[in-house]
């Protein structure tokens, strides 16, 4: 009977769908509660605030790399906050860093990465028409566009955006005497992360609804594609920690607006003493890392993901390790809670505290270098396609190598003391968080650009885009670990200044040249992203032959994504060069029966019992048409 009433539940929402053809452009393109749509949304907004976050970076560089240059040209466009020298103004300096972190975190690599790829995959891949609820789905790219409209009216403000740096710590951010960056552009910046919040909780419980409930016939948990896997953990670990960020933010407006002292005590500004007493910046510290920490892996784990499915795609192997894989991505998800006082080890904490949260960090590593040992091991003797996709994938693995091993030396409380806040930090986290996740990203968009748009990207300018991008990240993150091993720190304005810093004034410029070029390679993809949308070459339904469920849907499937019914899933989704087998590969949706010249032993046992299903479910719908006639 359960196999009867889903299948009466499936044919209700296939009619239902068909009289949705009466959409409007408003309906269609705006309001739209198509997942497929919503995930486009995010994807063409995020690419935006990339955009955005990555200028305003090319602006800081340039003031770092050439302090002496005259910045007179960029007059027009910055107004006011170029002074009479033709140099840039500090405080704007500050703030170009505040929006530059926040933007690339928070709205590129959360929103971006995980609301374009959740929104657009899950569905596909488990065997759903939609997601659990559409309009809920609508709320939260809404609430995301909200918040970056309120974002960019903070950047044209007189007294300009925030500027406390992206974790906005008080008691810089909590007075809006403080400087100019800590008046209404902080006000705005609070408000916007506001409606984020909200945006990441509406898209987090939904994307979690969706695959617990919503799976197709025969997707068992140990079935899903590692992209789902690696989706629905980082909707797990959002949903958990976004509200401790929003209760950080909610104490900062009340001792901003109200008076209260919950991060504020014993502060003197131009010498008077302020009336808080009895509160704490370090609070503050621990409710931002709370999130900030498994924030990283909000970001990360997207890419993971992506990277996992991609790299086994393109090596025409079954993923070494799914087991193993799964269970590394549940260890991260479990041990990204208990690591985030690793960023506070020089606030003044309890050495023994220190060491704990130091053991913690290191053995996160693990679950790490399982899956990096797993993708190397895929790739190994692979019959390998180097995809433009394949490519960035590949990348994301260099760089969470590069990355992560940087991590082990932050993460030792005894060597963490000479390199906090300089820019080996910096260069830690942009590799492994930022470029690694950055590059996931773009894996993604390459490999499943024919499934969104129904055409081809330029190959070879997609080969292009990865060399310059590849090469430039690296050129611009690997010599800042030796100006920050040699203490120069991060958010300074200038390192003129100081003597000990004279002799990487080279290394410097070096770094800002590198990363304009970087930033202009980003142009390659954007005309070929375009184009392509346009005037690309016309996609086959499968071009990578791909063995998951969304290759299986029409060119440009309609809200509802099979015109008939949902397709039964019966292997796993990484059959590939199996031996014995026709074809290099065997999609989900093909029967264990239907291939017995490449089924393993205990996969004849399956046999017996798939074919009895099969007849259940044929006796089924006879009785319903019997019925229905």
């Amino acid at each position: 009977m359960a196999v009867a009433n889903v299948s009466a539940h499936d044919a209700s929402v296939h009619d239902h769908h068909d009289h949705e053809h009466k959409e409007n452009f408003i309906t269609k393109y705006i309001f739209s509660t198509d997942h497929k749509m919503i995930g486009k949304q995010f994807l063409v907004t995020g690419m935006f605030w990339a955009l955005i976050g990555g200028f305003l970076s090319v602006l800081f560089r340039l003031q770092l790399g050439f302090p002496e240059m005259s910045l007179e040209f960029l007059r027009p466009l910055l107004g006011g906050w170029i002074d009479e020298s033709g140099k840039l103004d500090p405080n704007f300096y500050l703030a170009l860093v505040t929006m530059h972190g926040t933007i690339m975190v928070f709205f590129v690599l959360t929103a971006g990465l995980s609301g374009t790829f959740a929104n657009y995959l899950i569905p596909l891949q488990i065997g759903a028409r939609d997601m659990a609820s559409g309009f809920m789905n609508m709320l939260s790219y809404w609430m995301f566009f909200i918040s970056g409209v309120i974002m960019f009216i903070s950047l044209f403000l007189e007294t300009g955006p925030a500027g406390g740096g992206w974790t906005v710590y008080p008691p810089l951010s909590a007075l809006e005497q403080a400087i100019p960056g800590s008046g209404l552009g902080m006000t705005l910046w609070l408000v916007s992360m506001t409606f984020f919040i909200a945006s990441s909780l509406l898209g987090g419980i939904n994307y979690i609804t969706t695959v617990i409930n919503l799976r197709t016939k025969g997707m068992s948990f140990a079935r899903l594609p590692l992209t789902i896997w690696a989706l629905f953990l980082t909707a797990v670990i959002g949903l958990l920690s976004f509200p401790v960020l929003f209760s950080a933010a909610l104490l900062l407006v009340f001792d901003r607006s109200f008076g209260t002292s919950f991060y504020l005590s014993d502060i003197y500004v131009a010498g008077e003493a302020l009336p808080n007493t009895g509160g704490s910046a370090v609070l503050y510290q621990h409710l931002f890392w709370f999130l900030g920490h498994p924030e990283v892996y909000i970001v990360l784990l997207p890419a993971l993901g992506i990277t996992s499915e991609i790299i086994a795609t393109n090596a025409r192997k079954p993923i070494f390790g799914y087991k193993a894989m799964i269970i590394s991505m549940l260890g991260i998800t479990i041990l990204s809670f208990v690591v985030w006082a690793h960023h506070m080890f020089v606030s003044g904490m309890n050495p023994f505290l220190g060491s704990v949260f130091m053991f913690l960090t290191l053995i996160i590593a693990v679950p790490s270098a399982v899956k990096v040992f797993n993708w190397l091991t895929t790739l190994w003797r692979g019959n390998l396609r180097f995809t433009p996709g394949m490519l960035f994938a590949i990348g994301m693995v260099s760089f969470f190598i590069s990355g992560g091993l940087t991590g082990i030396f932050l993460g030792n409380s005894a060597i963490d003391i000479q390199l906090h806040d300089t820019y080996f930090v910096v260069a830690h986290f942009h590799l492994v968080m930022g470029s690694a996740s950055f590059f996931g990203m773009l894996a993604g968009i390459y490999h499943w650009f024919p499934k969104m748009f129904g055409k081809m990207m330029d190959e070879k300018l997609g080969h292009l885009h990865f060399w310059l991008t590849f090469v430039g990240v690296y050129m611009v993150f690997f010599p800042m670990h030796y100006i920050g091993i040699a203490g120069f720190p991060r958010r300074y304005y200038s390192w003129t200044n100081f003597s000990f810093s004279d002799m990487y004034t080279d290394l410097n410029m070096f770094v800002s040249a590198a990363a304009v070029v970087t930033f202009g390679a980003q142009f390659i993809f954007l005309f070929n992203f375009f184009y392509s949308m346009y005037r690309g070459r016309k996609a086959s339904l499968n071009p990578w032959k791909s063995n998951t469920l969304e290759w299986t849907t029409p060119l440009h499937p309609g809200h509802g994504n099979w015109p008939g019914e949902i397709p039964t899933v019966y292997r796993w989704p990484y059959d590939y060069s199996k031996p014995g087998s026709k074809e290099d590969f065997i999609p989900q949706t093909v029967p264990l029966s239907a291939t017995p010249e490449s089924n393993l032993p205990h996969e004849e046992k399956l046999v017996q019992l798939e074919r009895e299903i099969m007849a259940e479910e044929g006796q089924v719908l006879v009785a319903n048409e019997t019925k229905e006639s």
